[in-house]
């Protein structure tokens, strides 16, 4: 009966961690909502410039390709979520530098 009861919990266990790498992507998929806000708010601010902004969206594209790539199989391994997330690293300190470098898009009026 213990034996039946530990393989049952094992089993769970191993489940709860597929799904914790294997095709949920909650986690990668929040972290991209938030920096997409954080480059949004850069902008409307006008502490990120339009080329610094271009630059973030572009790394923004490149992580969204590399979370492409990694489903097509239908599963993320824990390296290509591993990697996902380090590159989502990354980006979110791109975001932070760019946004506090003191570069600031100015007002320009056309009259």
């Amino acid at each position: 009966m213990k034996r039946t009861i530990l393989a049952i919990a094992l089993i769970a266990a191993g489940a709860g961690a597929a799904n914790a790498y294997g095709s949920s992507t909650r986690d990668i998929d929040a972290a991209q909502a938030r920096e997409a806000a954080r480059i949004q708010q850069g902008v409307r601010s006008g502490a990120l410039t339009r080329s610094e902004a271009a630059q973030l969206k572009n790394e923004q594209r490149r992580i969204e390709q590399m979370e492409s790539r990694a489903k097509a199989d239908g599963h993320i391994s824990r390296s290509e979520h591993d990697q996902i997330r380090a590159a989502q690293v990354r980006a979110n300190q791109h975001i932070t530098r760019e946004s506090t470098d003191n570069e600031r898009r100015g007002w320009r009026r056309w009259w």
